[in-house]
């Protein structure tokens, strides 16, 4: 990898809604990812309607990052038909790029909004330097490379393309079982077309298997009692990788889940932006840091893996289809005064409680909630109302903007 010119990667978070765009921002995205109502690949987030969207980009400009919008459905022509008017709005609106997958859609891009970057997305399944040439010589600024791709796969690439065009990899949360394929088993099975943002995720289902001369009986195909997951893939998880990502020629990390919690894109963002930095001032001498690896810990996860990065297949969780969760997020902090803070709760948690703080510094501490308020200033032993205004004195301070945690038993 020593030919590869080193430069600083950007930090490509996701937004399903309002919330998430700032938690991406605010714990150091470099770039947000994100959708309108149409032409996105996740009908199941919010998404943004144009106003706003416009207020997206204005927040991500603010904070001197940039803003991407994904076009990367299939659409049929009744959807083409309204696709210009879009176009030439997010293009007026000061989008900075489309993520885009159809040809159509690209030469549209092109005509309807010319001052915004078009970026090739992974449905498009580039795995050869012709095929990134070719869409370079189209007009793309980036090209976001199939998720099959291997380490030494990356570097030949980057080897045989114009240094002007950008590489983008994923390299955190959840892998279809696809890949970067275009996959027909939810239209099959439910007719929600996942070609076009609405995958009702079949690959997560327990499976059981049929002999057909023996109609309603089945047979489970099981590794353990609860069944057998046969098409359920592992989350991606690259943070251990930050050198190789780096050194491979990349040029945006790219972090999966629009449909995410606020609370993911914080703390994905949060880790993946304190290693890079890391990394990008130590180089030679550089380790990860253990509480990186463990912010990821913190969150709603399948089984991590490295996907095809280091020539392994990431396989399948086939003993289950649910997440591992360790920790529950019990309060955001709106506001304080030395050790007093006032706190919006989202889970319950009792006086006494060791409490896990992630600052917008992103260096997560404990602290212990010493009391507890109600609005009206009565003492209370616990926060057990989603959403409750409380005042919560602590033996830390906690910063504005934090976001409260707590392990579970």
């Amino acid at each position: 990898m020593s030919n590869i010119e080193i430069k600083r990667p950007e930090i490509l978070a996701p937004a399903g809604d309002v919330e998430c765009i700032k938690n991406s921002l605010k714990f150091g995205a470099d770039a947000v990812y994100l959708a309108g109502k149409q032409f996105g690949m996740r009908t199941a987030s919010k998404n943004f309607d144009n106003d706003e969207l416009k207020k997206a980009v204005e927040l991500a400009h603010s904070y001197g990052s940039k803003l991407y919008v994904t076009c990367n459905t299939l659409p049929r022509n009744n959807e083409m038909a309204v696709l210009p008017d879009f176009l030439s709005y997010a293009d007026e609106i000061g989008v900075d790029a489309f993520i885009i997958a159809d040809l159509g859609v690209f030469e549209l891009a092109k005509k309807y909004a010319p001052n915004v970057e078009r970026h090739i997305s992974t449905q498009a399944g580039i795995v050869n330097s012709d095929t990134a040439n070719a869409w370079y010589n189209m007009g793309a600024s980036r090209v976001v490379l199939a998720r099959e791709m291997t380490f030494d796969d990356i570097v030949d690439i980057r080897a045989k393309i114009p240094k002007e065009l950008e590489i983008e990899c994923f390299v955190h949360g959840a892998m279809c079982v696809s890949f970067s394929g275009r996959c027909l088993i939810s239209s099959y099975l439910t007719g929600r077309d996942a070609n076009r943002g609405d995958c009702a995720q079949p690959c997560r289902w327990k499976y059981h298997l049929y002999e057909e001369n023996r109609e309603g009986q089945f047979f489970p195909v099981e590794e353990a009692d609860g069944g057998t997951y046969l098409y359920n893939s592992r989350d991606m998880c690259m943070i251990e990788h930050i050198p190789e990502l780096v050194e491979s020629g990349i040029s945006s990390l790219k972090i999966e889940g629009r449909a995410k919690s606020a609370y993911y894109c914080a703390v994905t963002t949060n880790a993946y932006r304190h290693a890079v930095n890391d990394y990008m001032k130590e180089r030679e001498n550089y380790t990860l840091k253990p509480w990186i690896k463990e912010e990821l810990e913190k969150i709603s996860h399948r089984e991590y893996n490295t996907g095809f990065y280091l020539g392994k297949e990431p396989g399948q969780v086939t003993s289950n289809g649910g997440y591992i969760r360790h920790y529950d997020v019990v309060a955001v902090c709106e506001s304080n005064e030395g050790n007093v803070s006032n706190i919006t709760q989202r889970n319950k948690f009792f006086v006494g409680d060791t409490l896990d703080v992630l600052p917008p510094s992103g260096i997560p501490f404990t602290t212990v909630c010493k009391e507890l308020k109600n609005k009206y200033g009565v003492a209370v032993d616990s926060a057990p109302h989603a959403m409750e205004e409380l005042i919560m004195t602590t033996d830390k301070e906690i910063p504005p903007s934090s976001v409260i945690r707590k392990k579970r038993s």
